[in-house]
């Protein structure tokens, strides 16, 4: 799979993770949409990259497929790299009772069910492409989180939702083959989000000392330098990665 020349879509691409995805597929010469909530920086990123904003609520039928059609105009779509997603912390039963179910449903929604959606939607209009080298019509690329196998407490929301995203990467490359399609998923540790990046810098070095090596926070670069090996090694399929420093969360 080449980067060069083709068009990708990424979803949360406004920021963060997203974000440094977007840059390393226009510095390999790539065509990069955008698609996301954050109106502002969306369009601002898009603008400098050369690319295209699309407001996009994954977890909405309409807005996914006005982001593959927007990819599909701008030229030959070949991959979807799905950063998208939310990351509450809310106990079980807490001080204030049980858990609202509506946050639940809402991490769900988006973390689950919004992956899903863009997935099937992209890989519609992918494997109707002519194949290139080795069969190849497309790579998807979905984000899950360390918290998929040790999640913390607090992250029963979370944690589900993103052994979801693991647990439906091997059935999904199963589905797809036959189209030439190949699925893998990320799973970070903790890294230089936005959300991180709002904590104070004492925090920050803590959370990075629990790292084994190197004990530091992950750098949303190093999530897009995996990203690029994955779209370009036609052989990984059908698997969850973690990138993590050989971190292995505590309970909290």
């Amino acid at each position: 799979m080449q980067i060069q020349n083709n068009v990708f879509i990424v979803t949360g691409g406004a920021s963060g993770l997203g974000a440094a995805t977007a840059r390393m597929i226009t510095e390999a010469g790539g065509k990069v949409v955008i698609a996301d909530v954050q109106l502002e920086a969306g369009a601002a990123l898009a603008a400098e990259l050369g690319g295209q904003f699309v407001k996009c609520d994954v977890t909405l039928e309409a807005d996914g497929l006005a982001v593959v059609d927007a990819a599909v105009k701008l030229g030959t779509l070949r991959g979807l790299v799905n950063c998208a997603g939310v990351a509450p912390a809310i106990k079980t039963v807490g001080k204030d009772g049980p858990h609202p179910l509506d946050a639940f449903q809402r991490a769900v929604n988006i973390n689950l069910v919004g992956t899903f959606n863009m997935c099937r939607l992209a890989a519609d209009a992918m494997g109707k492409l002519d194949a290139s080298e080795y069969g190849e019509r497309g790579i998807i690329i979905n984000t899950a989180s360390v918290a998929a196998f040790d999640g913390q407490i607090g992250q029963a929301a979370y944690g589900s939702s993103k052994a979801a995203v693991a647990g439906m990467t091997l059935p999904m490359a199963r589905d797809l083959a036959r189209s030439g399609i190949r699925v893998m998923t990320i799973a970070p540790g903790i890294f230089e989000t936005p959300m991180l990046m709002g904590m104070p810098q004492e925090v920050r070095d803590s959370l990075g000392k629990m790292v084994p090596f190197p004990p530091r926070l992950g750098m949303p670069k190093e999530y897009a330098h995996l990203a690029k090996a994955i779209i370009e090694n036609v052989m990984l399929n059908g698997e969850t990665i973690r990138l993590d420093g050989a971190i292995r969360m505590q309970p909290k």
